[in-house]
């Protein structure tokens, strides 16, 4: 599947102050949070049922969270402004025989998509973003959703020792003031996790944040 182009959209504030688009951190092999296989609190997550309708994963990557997803049988479009990451995972896709679609498209401009999802996945993007964006795209999440959808954000938290945390850790009060009532949204669960990377295998401390639609 192709997806509206996202080409026009401005680096956002992790590819400025990494001096460079998203797409070049799978240019020279895998990206640090590319772990080669799902996050096990995702794959967790779905064994207790956390996927229900068409599905969408923000910010995809090389697609192993979207694949686990899809082999269970449910519907996924996976999403990313890293078109080698797409291509990647749409080879993945073939090699394993998993029916999955993925495509180009801005965080912020969801509403492109021309889509409704019943469940979201956000694993490594939420924290990626300044205070500004974040409430662009919680706008732009809530604009392909409806009442009853369900939202999961796995992103690095500001626990633990400060040499031990993940790039861009964010506070629970970071999720809470992001996805409020007024914006259509309500956090229902935030729970300690750990997100697998390649520079850390025991993973630095994280967030699984639970999100409604109001």
């Amino acid at each position: 599947m192709s997806g509206p182009a996202a080409d026009d959209r401005a680096p956002t504030s992790h590819e400025r102050q990494a001096g460079q688009h998203w797409d070049a951190s799978y240019h020279d092999g895998p990206a640090p949070w590319d772990i080669g296989e799902p996050q096990p609190a995702i794959v967790r997550l779905a064994a207790e049922g956390g996927f229900t309708g068409v599905v969408l994963d923000a910010g995809c990557g090389t697609g192993e969270n979207a694949l686990h997803v899809a082999a269970l049988g449910l519907p996924v479009l996976g999403v990313d402004v890293a078109e080698t990451a797409l291509a990647i995972a749409r080879e993945k896709a073939a090699a394993r025989g998993v029916e999955a679609e993925f495509a180009t498209a801005d965080a912020f401009r969801l509403d492109r998509l021309g889509r409704v999802f019943g469940t979201v996945l956000d694993c490594g993007l939420f924290h990626t973003f300044d205070a500004g964006e974040r409430r662009r795209y919680v706008a732009s999440l809530a604009a392909v959703t409806g009442p009853g959808a369900v939202l999961h954000v796995l992103c690095f938290a500001d626990t633990g020792p400060e040499n031990g945390r993940g790039p861009h850790p964010v506070s629970r009060d970071d999720l809470t003031a992001a996805f409020t009532p007024g914006t259509g949204w309500h956090v229902t669960a935030v729970t300690p996790e750990r997100i697998l990377t390649r520079f850390d295998p025991d993973g630095p401390p994280a967030w699984l944040a639970r999100i409604e639609r109001l």
